[in-house]
């Protein structure tokens, strides 16, 4: 999808396949008969709406629109841009996200709101790292965690890195488990945050500590480009696309990954 428009962002999609696919087809109570007020129903928002090409890859493959539509990505007048938006009312689409920082604010008043409504479903959210530098971030949580928001989850994408570079040369975030803990959130710590089975551990975990007056985060430590031996361990496949060469071998280098799946 990134290499056909040569835009887009590989990288973070990538470190975040595992989880989007864990996440719909083994967790989330959701209908792909879209309405936008997802009334009983579980909700999901992204955040850090760069990653779209893998969000917009779930969602097709969950059934909420055609498969043969991911083509279109980032073309024009494509339902698919290069961050989700609500104007072309894409399925499973509920927030226009990228403008990073804004989705935790979100996650917490949907997830408020099912408490006012009585609705017992429950709010995900996935934010990236470099995204919790952001002030916005910071207030949510600490009034998630002053309003007992105990039936939200949030996951952080924690690759450590950022489009500049390595999160410890661009802005140090100290640790976020006690960052998290200090505002009184419950934490789970991943570290293995490509591994499927881990995920839906986690995230199995992390749906039984909700209903108890905290919300519930979830540090996935993540390798940006995971599954492309060129992509990972390095930030500059953050927002670049791959030329014809890089694509053929990344798609190889899948294929003797996936086998007959």
């Amino acid at each position: 999808m990134v290499h056909a428009n040569n835009s887009g962002h590989p990288g973070g999609s990538l470190g975040c396949t595992e989880f989007l696919t864990a996440l719909y087809f083994n967790i989330l109570d959701h209908d792909i008969n879209f309405k936008m007020d997802g009334i009983n129903e579980d909700l999901f928002f992204l955040s850090n709406g760069h990653i779209s090409p893998v969000l917009y890859s779930v969602l097709a493959r969950s059934g909420y629109f055609n498969v043969n539509e991911l083509s279109t990505f980032r073309k024009l007048n494509s339902r698919l841009q290069g961050h989700p938006t609500t104007h072309e009312k894409l399925e499973g689409i509920r927030i226009a996200s990228g403008s990073l920082g804004q989705g935790m604010s979100v996650a917490i008043g949907a997830a408020q709101t099912k408490k006012l409504n009585n609705d017992n479903k429950i709010v995900y959210s996935l934010h990236g790292d470099g995204e919790l530098q952001e002030g916005q971030i910071w207030e949510s949580i600490m009034y998630a965690s002053g309003n007992k928001i105990d039936n939200l989850i949030a996951t952080i994408d924690y690759n450590k890195k950022q489009i500049d570079g390595e999160i410890e040369d661009v802005l140090p975030m100290g640790s976020l488990k006690d960052k998290f803990k200090a505002f009184d959130w419950e934490v789970i710590d991943v570290l293995k945050g490509n591994d499927l089975s881990a995920i839906i551990d986690a995230l199995k975990l992390a749906k039984s500590k909700t209903g108890n007056k905290k919300p519930v985060v979830i540090l996935l430590h993540t390798e940006m480009g995971n599954g492309v031996d060129f992509m990972m361990n390095t930030h500059k496949w953050h927002g670049s696309a791959p030329n014809d060469h890089q694509l053929s071998d990344a798609l190889s280098q899948n294929a003797e990954t996936l086998g007959d799946y």
